[in-house]
């Protein structure tokens, strides 16, 4: 479990792996989300604008990075200031590993904070999402 004591700030903290994205699991993302364009669900329409097929929705991606944050934040902190953006298209078949490093440790009003530079990636080098995000610890 992260505790604030045992933070550095540079420190690369545990990955988080995802299972290879699935074109059910984008069906059922646009169910969830009410994101129905064709674009993540039909390859023959992904092909007609130009794309090699289906592509994930960016959301899912912050959905990922979000579910990884809250796995580290556990129950000794809360996640505050998530801040993403988007890099290269996700596709059916990527398998997402999302990271963090510690940029920042403070207190502040009493109250003890670590910054993150966050990103998930679908093979090294190749950000699908990228952002910040702040723990403030209990």
């Amino acid at each position: 479990m992260l505790k604030y004591n045992d933070l550095q700030e540079g420190q690369v903290l545990k990955p988080l792996v995802k299972p290879a994205v699935t074109k059910v699991q984008l069906v059922k993302y646009a169910g969830a989300s009410g994101d129905f364009n064709p674009l993540h669900t039909d390859d023959e329409f992904a092909q007609s604008i130009g794309m090699p097929g289906v592509i994930a929705h960016g959301m899912l991606v912050m959905g990922f990075l979000g579910e990884y944050v809250m796995h580290i934040a556990g129950t000794k902190a809360e996640p505050t200031n998530f801040r993403m953006r988007f890099g290269a298209i996700t596709r059916p078949g990527d398998e997402i590993t999302c990271s963090a490093a510690v940029r920042n440790i403070y207190e502040e009003d009493s109250k003890q904070y670590a910054d993150l530079e966050i990103k998930a990636e679908k093979a090294p080098g190749k950000v699908v999402g990228s952002g910040q995000a702040t723990l403030r610890f209990f």
